[in-house]
């Protein structure tokens, strides 16, 4: 490895923190800027995709409007870099207190991030997050940890 790929994925580790920072800052702005603006999303809320940052952020928006506290964690970050471009993948889970009180404990996700490096910084142009389920049932397997 080289030195530029150890500071790669150093800045790249520090774009997903900042993701939680913000989510906990309930901070549209920041997270504006961790992404691109043709940002591809397969998030776990519907639809199938959402394309665009403003799609993005309105995911976000709906999560602020339901908690009156917010907590994101990841987990497991595993970061690969290849000139100007990255992937990244571990676990997150979304947790806090909903506005009437009730505490939610939140359940792990599959998360995965593609990134370019545009301008010198790190943005995030594709991110899927997913619950895995059974196949039997078609039911999300939501208490899983990792």
């Amino acid at each position: 490895m080289t030195v530029q790929h150890d500071v790669d994925e150093a800045a790249i580790r520090d774009r997903l923190a900042g993701i939680a920072t913000a989510l906990r800052d309930r901070d549209l702005g920041a997270l504006r800027r961790a992404y691109t603006e043709d940002v591809v999303s397969f998030d776990v809320e519907p639809p199938l995709q959402h394309v665009g940052v403003d799609a993005k952020l309105a995911n976000w928006e709906r999560v602020f409007a339901a908690f009156a506290v917010v907590d994101y964690e990841f987990r497991d970050l595993r970061v690969v870099v290849d000139g100007a471009v990255a992937f990244g993948h571990g676990f997150g889970r979304l947790s806090g207190t909903l506005r009437g009180g009730a505490r939610v404990p939140g359940m792990w996700v599959r998360a995965t991030f593609g990134l370019r490096r545009i301008g010198g910084s790190w943005l995030i142009a594709h991110d899927q997050v997913s619950v895995p389920f059974d196949v039997a049932t078609g039911k999300g397997a939501a208490d899983l940890e990792p």
